[in-house]
């Protein structure tokens, strides 16, 4: 059931002209995340806005309007998985219609299967990528914030996730920004109420059926972790992650043989470095390989024992080379069927 506010009906103003200063230091302080996401040129770009219509991403829309007016379009997804979604949806165009904003609601062309969460996340970002390339925007923005990445590193800790996974929601990721990940819900909700915005609240997100709203009920009950500190860290470990792929190139662009992708060396190198260096290769021979850490350590202690090592189709065998031994990666043999006679 949408939640409504008061709002005004006027069309919005300059920040120097009709916020208050809480607000208006609300905007400078979005422009400043987006130059250090989008670059220099970040007030010259085009940009959507995903909006479900939590106070979240109303926030982050009236924010992002008030920036760059005439910049900025919304779109919101409606997986048609729950009663109300599309009430939400028309909640947000009604919005988004008196304020001149452009606005696209977005449904997928068949119903969802699989993994229900991850299934609904991913066809989420497939169409609102087909939609900013069919509106020529340069960049998707989205409402994730510091809560919603505490909440993220706990369940990538709770499944003995690596630096990849600890960094959790990435602020850029290709045309993805999220430039909220420093701000707290609870100052986007205060933000709502103080612009009379309407907003929704999302049953699934109070949903126990699934983790993370269990994660989330159970950690509005604590003080001990700081959404803001944890947010910090997920951006180091970001920052190492991306450090580490950068070594990785440069190690595999000095050896003999780089540009065979069949090829994999090993330098003494440490393990993270080798877990590194495995992944890529494999990914590179077979682009749709999908490398689990249980799985990837095992063809690691496999590879340094001198076995030969099996994951999905492929076959990663030790070679003797006058440059040294290395492994080569090859496809294994097709089974043969045999005959029902």
């Amino acid at each position: 059931m949408a939640t409504r506010l008061r709002r005004t009906c006027e069309p919005m103003l300059p920040p120097q002209k009709q916020k208050p200063a809480a607000e208006a230091d609300a905007v400078q302080r979005l422009g400043q995340q987006l130059e250090a996401l989008a670059g220099p040129d970040w007030h010259q770009l085009n940009y959507g806005v995903a909006v479900s219509g939590g106070p979240d991403s109303m926030a982050l829309l009236w924010l992002m309007v008030s920036l760059l007016p005439g910049q900025v379009r919304a779109a919101t997804v409606d997986h048609g998985l729950r009663q109300g979604s599309a009430e939400e949806a028309r909640m947000v165009a009604g919005f988004c219609d008196r304020d001149h904003i452009p606005h696209a609601i977005l449904c997928p062309p068949v119903p969802i299967r699989g993994s229900f969460q991850a299934a609904a996340r991913a066809e989420r970002y497939r169409l609102l990528d087909q939609w900013r390339e069919a509106h020529a925007l340069d960049h998707i923005v989205t409402a994730h914030h510091a809560d919603d990445q505490l909440e993220t590193l706990i369940m990538r800790i709770n499944r003995s996730s690596g630096v990849g996974g600890l960094a959790s929601i990435r602020a850029r990721n290709g045309p993805v920004l999220r430039p909220l990940l420093g701000w707290r819900r609870a100052d986007l909700v205060a933000l709502a109420l103080d612009a009379d915005l309407p907003f929704v609240d999302d049953p699934s997100n109070a949903d126990v059926r699934f983790d993370r709203a269990r994660l989330r009920k159970d950690l509005r009950s604590q003080n001990f972790l700081d959404a803001a500190a944890a947010a910090r860290s997920a951006q180091w470990l970001a920052d190492a992650d991306a450090a580490l792929d950068w070594t990785v190139e440069r190690l595999v662009e000095r050896w003999p043989d780089a540009a065979d992708r069949a090829v994999i060396r090993d330098n003494g190198y440490p393990d993270e470095i080798f877990r590194r260096v495995v992944t890529a290769r494999l990914c590179a021979f077979d682009p749709r390989l999908t490398l689990r850490g249980v799985t990837l350590d095992g063809v690691m202690a496999a590879m340094r024992d001198g076995r030969r090592a099996m994951v999905g189709t492929l076959l990663i065998d030790r070679i003797a080379g006058g440059d040294g031994d290395f492994w080569r990666i090859s496809a294994a043999p097709r089974r043969k069927v045999r005959s029902s006679r």
